[in-house]
């Protein structure tokens, strides 16, 4: 299976998708792989807790449930973002041509920003007030260029 979909989702695919890439110990490539295998993100779920005994595991592994599921795509929503698969409007191109990428992500804004050029400001955890103002005025000058500043979101001078 290729890892760009041609289409969109539909909402109960995006749930499962969502519940699968939320399942502990499935990180993209392997996201990736259980559709492979099975087809589709259900059958993925369905096999997942066999998967996990055969394994060896000694405690079972349980997808959340849909209503979790559900419940963080509501807040998704609310926060006025969506959830975008590789190959949907918005998913960024670049990003969806790499070996395993990530299998949704969280968009808010315009789609045309997927294809703008784009840059993260990396720096520490804990960086003192002249380099979180320089990082600001960067970002700032980046920006109005025209350059798309992505943040991970993570503790550090991005944030």
């Amino acid at each position: 299976m290729s890892r760009t979909r041609v289409g969109g989702l539909t909402r109960a695919e995006r749930l499962d998708w969502l519940r699968l890439i939320r399942t502990e110990q499935v990180g993209p490539i392997t996201f990736f792989d259980l559709l492979d295998r099975y087809g589709n993100a259900a059958a993925a779920l369905e096999a997942i807790p066999e998967l996990a005994k055969r394994g060896g595991r000694s405690r079972p592994l349980t997808p959340p449930s849909r209503s979790a599921a559900e419940a963080e795509l509501r807040r998704i929503t609310a926060a006025g973002a969506r959830l975008v698969a590789p190959g949907e409007p918005g998913y960024p191109p670049p990003l969806a041509r790499i070996p395993d990428p990530p299998p949704l992500l969280q968009i808010r804004g315009h789609d045309a920003v997927a294809t703008a050029p784009a840059v993260a400001l990396v720096g520490a955890r804990s960086a003192a007030l002249p380099a979180m103002r320089l990082a600001g005025r960067i970002a700032a000058d980046l920006a109005a260029a025209g350059v798309v500043v992505v943040s991970g979101l993570a503790r550090g001078i991005d944030a």
